[in-house]
């Protein structure tokens, strides 16, 4: 397909075959596409219906809930001018991270704004909700290469994570903040931070202090501070809180998806080869499911770490992933985001997901069949083309 865009005459011909290829996708409809006003960069449940509804940040400056059985957005939380980044929930608070360098929130129920948290001096990138005593707090990660802990009730700091580790050579831009559920306590809460070097950290904080906790070496062996399992920048840290171990998972941009074994210090076991920077991932105990820049949900067989399903909808970069857990554990459905301003839903039932994929193929394949008959129709005989070089040679 020719464009007559003046800024598409100097596209290379990857550049040419890949925006073609994307318009062809826009307009599909697999996973049932609920179009946003703006890209969206992450979603989590609503706490107080998780199985059928969401919460989405949206680069246009806003929060959205969405429920994802009527496909409507039920609410809108506004404010911000930036885009809104990342979100957190407690049972009646939400909680969002934006370019203007501020936590905002607001009342679930009411909508109403809350308190401001500012304190970092660039993008806040990451941010959390937890509890310490009878205290709740948010914990926030920036592109100032800073975690701040805040007082939820009095928007006080209380404290500044600051990396103590030479070896690391410094913390870089946050991206991801996690709590660990086994270690953390009523009086201490122990978060793991992922950011824009290969390096992962884990801090215990309390309402004194906090500290940096090492990685468990052999005697003689100098202590370490990090935890560096891949080769690059990490995008996400989660728990698998569906495991009996509650082990670490990571996404990274070398292009790698990776289970961290509590009881093997936190060290790689399960390494799934996803391709291209990984954004995103989520876990059930049956599949592991990234996506990223690659614009591929890639679903992959928990046991025997082989792709089971690759699933190609996105037309463009896929951001964050969800999974929307039926409490009878029969039917959990996966909820996708991305920069396309889309939000998608997927069963993953084995059932569901072939039905998914043979839908997807059935497609490609007309689309192919579609362009193979038109470049027939445009193809020219033997004997026309005969006759246009004798008219040519008349000329």
């Amino acid at each position: 397909m020719e464009s007559s865009n003046p800024e598409h005459f100097f596209e290379t011909d990857t550049q040419q075959a890949k925006r073609q290829k994307r318009a062809k996708k826009e307009e599909n409809a697999f996973g049932n596409p609920l179009r946003m006003s703006s890209k969206v960069l992450a979603v989590i449940p609503d706490p107080k219906r998780p199985q059928t509804a969401v919460y989405t940040a949206e680069s246009g400056g806003r929060v959205s809930r969405v429920d994802v059985e009527t496909r409507t957005t039920t609410a809108k939380y506004t404010g911000p001018s930036t885009p809104v980044t990342c979100l957190a929930t407690t049972s009646t608070t939400l909680f969002a991270g934006t370019w203007d360098k501020s936590i905002w929130s607001w009342d679930l129920a009411t909508r109403k704004p809350g308190l401001r948290y500012d304190g970092h001096s660039d993008f806040v990138k990451a941010v959390v909700a937890a509890r310490l005593g009878s205290k709740e707090i948010l914990i926030s990660g920036g592109a100032d290469k800073k975690i701040i802990v805040w007082d939820v009730e009095t928007g006080r700091k209380l404290h500044t994570l600051v990396d103590a580790s030479s070896s690391s050579g410094g913390m870089m831009s946050l991206q991801s903040l996690a709590v660990d559920p086994v270690l953390s306590t009523g009086d201490e809460v122990v978060v793991v931070s992922a950011s824009s070097d290969p390096f992962i950290r884990r801090w215990k904080v309390s309402a004194a202090g906090y500290s940096q906790l090492p990685v468990e070496t052999k005697p003689g062996v100098e202590e370490k501070l990090t935890i560096q399992e891949h080769e690059t920048s990490v995008y996400k840290v989660v728990f698998d809180v569906t495991g009996e171990d509650v082990d670490l998972w990571t996404a990274s941009a070398d292009g790698t998806a990776k289970c961290l074994l509590r009881e093997k210090n936190f060290t790689a076991e399960d390494v799934f080869e996803h391709g291209d920077f990984v954004r995103a991932i989520a876990l059930t105990d049956e599949w592991v499911v990234t996506g990223g820049i690659s614009q591929v949900i890639n679903i992959w067989d928990r046991t025997s770490g082989k792709l089971h399903a690759a699933i190609d909808a996105h037309f463009d970069e896929i951001t964050d992933l969800v999974v929307l857990r039926d409490p009878t554990r029969r039917s959990d459905v996966l909820c996708s985001v991305g920069i396309d301003c889309t939000l998608r839903t997927w069963p993953l039932d084995k059932k569901g997901l072939e039905g998914v994929v043979e839908e997807i193929r059935a497609a490609a394949d007309g689309v192919q069949k579609k362009d193979e008959e038109k470049e027939e129709e445009n193809l020219m005989t033997a004997e026309e083309e005969a006759e246009v070089a004798a008219l040519l040679e008349d000329d």
